[in-house]
């Protein structure tokens, strides 16, 4: 039995969503239909696509940084760089201190363009062996250069790079990080509070201390800094106008999940003995109440990735949705959710099906989706708009 939730300081709007989240059931995914049945009536807008930058290899992720710039990761060859009026430049060459692996390397960043502060999360070698971590570095006025790095949060599991995906995300109501995490393909990981794979954490963003009012913040360990636990491998994360937050996971053979995440939830993976992957993604047959996915791909996956909110009235019937990268798919999918967490409809935009895998969507300030294409050579970031 997991512990019970404790009180937390999220915002009315936040408790309630949570609140209907945790007790509202979904039907299961009707079989063979892909995903869950839902009407499919937006009709999406006509899209400009446009190439930022070119001669990427596996981008993971893209963050807007001041004056135009985004700042950009590739995973295997740990580059950080800078692209502005579609010029590439590097950051930092982060090859010495990221251990690269698989699916391992330089993952997720998080920019604070006001404090010149920029997270990455990413792989990296220790005494004990390999590790999944967070750093933080301060970045120089021009934008040229990193300086004073800090260990934030690090002790994620990581086997032979398997399972490494790793997403940040800035709460925009107080200083919390978040962290998602994969589970190292690691059986035991996901359910065990002692272990920090397959989990989504929340930590400040400079100390990496627990924050007050995570739901175990009263127990000792790691269990202090987990805020939902059962997860997979989280891929992407992204935050609701309303507060909530969101999650999306890579699934087995079947059943990519977007997920409602409620503090201190069990989302229900848990392939033990071994790494059993015929069981289902959400487990009702565990202990305790497992939390259903909002959203599932049911059979064939398509490798749910980054995610982000569609906002301003340009997306006319897709504002308010969700964009949600595909890799083995090669599409963003927009979905529509209720107040209540329920789906309600996806669309998926021919246009957006012509760029190979997509591995992370990021909102630009105004309003644009920023795409990272992962097809291993002579990648690049597009930048998508309505006409």
């Amino acid at each position: 039995m997991r512990q019970p939730l404790r009180s937390t300081r999220w915002s009315l709007s936040v408790a309630l969503a949570a609140l209907v989240a945790g007790l509202v059931t979904l039907p299961p995914p009707a079989t063979g239909a892909g995903e869950r049945a839902a009407p499919r009536d937006e009709r999406a807008p006509q899209l400009r696509v446009r190439t930022v930058v070119r001669g990427l290899q596996h981008p993971w992720d893209v963050q807007q940084g001041p004056g135009g710039r985004l700042l950009v990761s590739e995973r295997d060859r740990a580059r950080l760089s800078v692209v502005r009026k579609g010029k590439r430049r590097t950051l930092a060459d982060l090859s010495t201190q990221v251990w690269v692996s698989g699916e391992t390397g330089l993952l997720s960043i998080a920019v604070d363009a006001g404090s010149r502060t920029l997270w990455a999360c990413h792989g990296a070698s220790t005494r004990r062996g390999t590790e999944v971590r967070v750093t933080r570095w301060r970045v120089d006025p021009r934008w040229r250069r990193l300086s004073q790095p800090r260990l934030v949060v690090g002790d994620f599991p990581a086997t032979s790079g398997r399972h490494g995906g790793c997403r940040l995300l800035l709460d925009r109501d107080s200083d919390a990080l978040f962290v998602g995490t994969g589970d190292a393909a690691v059986g035991t990981n996901p359910r065990s509070l002692d272990s920090l794979g397959g989990k989504v954490l929340r930590v400040h963003r400079r100390t990496g201390a627990p924050m007050p009012g995570n739901p175990f913040a009263d127990a000792s360990g790691a269990r202090p800094l987990v805020w939902t636990y059962g997860h997979r491998n989280v891929q992407g994360l992204a935050q609701r106008d309303d507060g909530t937050l969101w999650s999306v996971e890579h699934g087995s053979d079947r059943d990519d999940e977007v997920n409602l995440l409620v503090p201190g939830g069990d989302y229900g993976w848990n392939p033990v003995p071994g790494y059993d992957e015929t069981v289902p993604m959400t487990d009702q047959s565990l202990p305790g109440q497992q939390q259903e996915a909002a959203w599932s791909s049911g059979t064939p996956t398509i490798a749910t990735s980054g995610a982000a909110w569609v906002r301003g009235s340009q997306w006319g019937p897709l504002e308010g949705t969700l964009a949600v990268a595909a890799l083995k798919g090669s599409a963003v999918l927009f979905l529509r959710f209720d107040a209540a967490g329920r789906l309600t409809s996806v669309t998926r935009p021919p246009r957006l099906q012509r760029l190979g895998r997509l591995r992370s969507v990021t909102a630009a300030r105004d309003g644009d989706l920023l795409l990272t294409t992962d097809n291993g050579a002579r990648d690049r970031v597009v930048r998508v708009s309505p006409r």
